[in-house]
């Protein structure tokens, strides 16, 4: 629980296309986007789910489940050489520039770990702190259909919360937020401002936004990323089967707060890139759990009780390593 005097947090909600499937152009674009958001007082900017480098909408379009098949092959490795190696100083930029500019950031990405080898890859939502610390990378626990073609399953470790001002905050992943378990993981330690990234679609956040503001009595901020048919660079591989099937916009857009009422601080947005700014109050959070409260007074976990596996999961293990 945080004690800071000050209830007042201010929010950045980033609406923005990537340089798809480029890293290093893409890791710029945010950069800009969250020194925009530094002119505007922002304490915290959000980026919707997989931004960098992008979102794999072509699988969908090129017959992605055609095994074996060259153009999936040769997707997956141009993906994979612009996804984030944490390990080897991807971020690193992005974590100085958010102690430069005193933000905490929420950061979508598509992660190869070491860990894991480093060779496949997850959707991870990386929680930056504003010393420029990465404190979580939470690698999300189920891919959705076709993203099973090309993302891997994760694990409990990134289901952590952090400190924010008055706030505590934490985050999950596209349809990880329709699972009930992983929402209580986060209430049960304290959430009040709970952040969900999605690829793009008011489709998503319109409704699950204010349900699971209602539910936990908490901030909701939904933050989805854009993407039309001329967000595609032209040197991507295979880009006119990409184009054939391809609506003019993929993604568009759906950024939005609900408060912890369940009512709407931002309705979904629609169509427009744009940074999205909003100051929310945290005395706001006590008012609506004098009623309800999922993990305190309204709670029995004398009949009911979560059980949490946060432990890194990996292939191997060295009792000997120093």
């Amino acid at each position: 629980m945080q004690t800071t005097s000050n209830p007042l947090l201010t929010v950045a909600l980033a609406q923005i296309s990537p340089v798809w499937l480029d890293k290093q152009k893409t890791i710029q674009k945010i950069e800009e986007t969250m020194r925009q958001a530094a002119t505007k007082k922002a304490e915290l900017v959000v980026f919707g789910e997989g931004l960098l480098p992008g979102y794999p909408f072509w699988i969908e379009l090129t017959d992605g489940a055609r095994f074996n098949s060259t153009v999936q092959k040769e997707l997956h490795a141009h993906y994979a050489l612009n996804s984030i190696c944490i390990e080897h100083g991807d971020l690193d930029s992005i974590c100085q520039l958010a102690k430069e500019k005193n933000i905490a950031i929420y950061l979508g990405i598509i992660e190869r770990p070491l860990d894991r080898g480093g060779h496949s890859l997850y959707a991870s939502l990386v929680y930056i702190d504003n010393t420029g610390n990465i404190r979580s990378v939470h690698r999300k626990l189920q891919p959705t259909y076709e993203e099973r073609l090309t993302w891997a399953p994760g694990d409990g470790h990134g289901l952590q919360v952090h400190p924010l001002k008055a706030f505590t905050v934490g985050g999950l992943n596209c349809w990880e937020n329709w699972m009930p378990l992983p929402r209580a993981s986060l209430y049960g330690q304290g959430e009040n401002l709970h952040i969900a990234v999605w690829p793009g679609s008011d489709y998503n956040t319109k409704d699950i936004t204010r349900f699971i503001a209602r539910e936990s009595r908490s901030y909701v901020i939904s933050v989805s990323s854009m993407m039309q048919v001329k967000d595609f660079p032209k040197d991507t591989p295979h880009l006119d089967q990409i184009l054939e099937n391809a609506k003019d916009t993929l993604a568009n857009g759906g950024s939005c707060i609900a408060g912890p009422d369940g009512e709407w601080v931002l309705p979904p947005q629609i169509g427009e890139e744009k940074i999205y700014v909003h100051t929310i109050d945290f005395t706001k959070v006590l008012q609506e759990r004098q009623n309800f409260d999922p993990v305190g007074h309204y709670s029995r976990p004398d009949v009911t009780k979560l059980q949490v596996n946060r432990e890194r999961q990996s292939t191997l293990s060295f009792p000997d390593k120093f």
